[in-house]
């Protein structure tokens, strides 16, 4: 596998370990009809989730802008590495949703938006 085809894949199931966090350890978790659960959850399970269907809603765009960008032929190195610098900016994005840093958590997608925009244009 290829770097771009890992960190498509890591891209993919980051949203995945967000819904893992908001869930571990929840008292009376009922997997039968997990969403009323989640909703009434507070905190930072509250905020994993939030950070779940965020991480969602940005794989659109990113799958659109690495596939554009391979399509026009962008160097695959420098692909990768911006690819990377994304995946790693949504984990901290969800670190820093879960622990409650509003203003890291918006400079941190701001952030992976400019990278985001940069792949389109790799």
């Amino acid at each position: 596998m290829s770097w771009i085809q890992g960190l498509m894949v890591a891209a993919a199931v980051l949203p995945y370990g967000a819904a893992m966090t908001a869930k571990a350890g929840g008292q009376r978790y009922d997997n039968n009809d997990p969403r009323p659960w989640l909703a009434a959850q507070q905190g930072w399970r509250a905020r994993a989730n939030a950070a779940q269907a965020n991480l969602f809603e940005g794989l659109p765009f990113f799958y659109a802008a690495v596939l554009y960008a391979l399509h026009v032929g962008a160097q695959p190195d420098r692909l990768a590495w911006l690819m990377g610098v994304w995946v790693a900016l949504r984990v901290l994005y969800v670190l820093a949703y879960v622990l409650g840093r509003g203003l890291v958590r918006s400079i941190v997608w701001g952030a992976a938006l400019v990278v985001n925009l940069a792949i389109l244009w790799a």
